[in-house]
């Protein structure tokens, strides 16, 4: 929600865009030292935090709606993108959010 605005959610998106170019200041400023500097993005992810969400069927259908690949993530993919990050495979990835998101920022 850093990335994109909804509405009756200003503060909250704010917040998140806040995280979104920490990470990249940061990153600058760690740069020198060999300290990469990532963030991670996830949208709708099938949690405990979710379930008022899932117990209704219209805010469900919302979500939904809002996910090009139709499905909320697991919390295991948002795993996977924490194990990329912390990995050697992403040396010089620094500066970056990783949106694991189904493609919600895609619209």
């Amino acid at each position: 929600m850093g990335a994109v605005g909804h509405v009756n959610l200003s503060t909250y998106c704010a917040s998140k865009a806040g995280v979104i170019n920490i990470t990249r200041a940061l990153a600058l400023e760690l740069a020198p030292n060999k300290i990469n500097v990532n963030a991670i993005a996830p949208f709708a992810t099938d949690t405990p935090m979710l379930k008022p969400i899932m117990d209704d069927p219209n805010l469900l259908r919302m979500v939904f709606n809002q996910i090009p690949l139709g499905r909320l993530a697991q919390p295991e993919e948002i795993a996977f993108a924490a194990i990329y990050l912390a990995s050697d495979e992403s040396d010089f990835v620094t500066g970056h959010t990783l949106f694991v998101d189904g493609g919600h920022t895609s619209q």
